[in-house]
């Protein structure tokens, strides 16, 4: 993948100077020589220019990398569909990336996991649309099992598992993500 273009949208330098500085860097040079002695192939590029494009392009091929990985790991399941895919390859951070894989992720044993696998996902789906006009309590009784000895241990594994899909879901990601954003750029400095 030619990374020129990006970098140099991204940094507004002129790409014929982002690609040399790529060549120069993919050749071994050193920040210091190409800002010294190659200015005539970087227009004049300075140090801190430089190291901007440097790490610039760091970052995005992790993200490609990672991008990789995450397509091979959906592939492996059965589960990478076109649209997926495209997705994926439309991702522009890491973070993008990331919440896109959490709901693929091959998951850990979690309390979640747990409570699934003792029955609790129905008592969990009809808690969470929330269209039960008797106490969840009612409900939560009808899923006591050998497993499940109380109304308190069902309602704690819906809860559980509640909890996991609101973590994996994108969109409530993303509004958690702006809303810390927005409350903690309000705040001064301390």
């Amino acid at each position: 993948m030619s990374y020129s273009q990006p970098i140099a949208q991204g940094l507004g330098i002129p790409i014929r100077r982002v690609e040399a500085v790529l060549e120069l860097l993919e050749a071994g040079s050193t920040i210091p020589f190409i800002a010294r002695y190659r200015k005539e192939a970087t227009g004049s590029l300075d140090e801190v220019q430089i190291a901007d494009i440097q790490s610039l392009w760091k970052k995005i091929q992790e993200l490609d990398k990672r991008r990789d990985v995450i397509l091979q790991s959906i592939g492996e399941q059965g589960k990478l569909t076109p649209q997926l895919r495209a997705v994926i390859l439309a991702a522009a951070t890491m973070t993008e990336l990331e919440d896109i894989y959490l709901p693929y992720r091959p998951k850990r044993k979690t309390r979640a996991s747990v409570a699934i696998e003792r029955g609790l996902e129905p008592l969990a789906k009809r808690i969470f649309s929330q269209q039960d006009k008797h106490g969840v309590e009612n409900l939560a009784a009808k899923f006591i099992t050998n497993e499940v000895p109380t109304v308190d241990d069902a309602l704690q594994g819906a809860r559980d598992i509640i909890a996991e899909w609101v973590n994996e879901d994108k969109r409530a990601r993303d509004r958690t993500r702006r809303h810390f954003e927005k409350t903690h750029a309000s705040r001064p400095a301390s």
